[in-house]
């Protein structure tokens, strides 16, 4: 058995983003354009600039322009009261890309039992806040 430690999750997280990176190559997208199409079309609006600011761990300025990318591409676009919406085209092209990673994901741990998840998720968000903590602190 593998011990966990950080090298297993770099190698798992680079594996996951290799999955991803084959399907957006075909949408003609980035992994961090990705992060903002997603946030994006499920909330979108004022927020989205400080979301994906967060998200992609970037100022303001760096976030701002993912979202420029997107809207030169037409996937996006300026929404009333601030911040961004999806086109349609972007958010089928999102669409897209959910509808051919989820088959894959699900192959990946679908079959893995509820408690054994459940307990995965609740030490990689342990981690994750204690590494936010650190960052927080710099």
């Amino acid at each position: 058995m593998t011990d966990f430690n950080a090298q297993l999750i770099g190698r798992t997280e680079k594996a996951l983003n290799a999955i991803l990176e084959r399907e957006l190559a075909g949408v003609g997208i980035n992994s961090s354009q990705w992060v903002a199409l997603t946030l994006t079309v499920t909330g979108g609006g004022a927020s989205v600039v400080s979301r994906l600011s967060e998200a992609l761990r970037v100022s303001p300025a760096v976030a701002q322009s993912r979202l420029a990318e997107l809207a030169s591409l037409g996937l996006v676009r300026p929404a009333l009261g601030g911040g961004f919406e999806a086109t349609e085209e972007g958010a089928a092209r999102w669409g897209t890309v959910r509808a051919a990673v989820g088959p894959v994901t699900q192959s990946l741990w679908g079959d893995l039992p509820a408690g054994e998840l459940a307990v995965a998720g609740r030490v990689l968000e342990t981690v994750l806040t204690r590494a936010n903590a650190v960052l927080s602190m710099a």
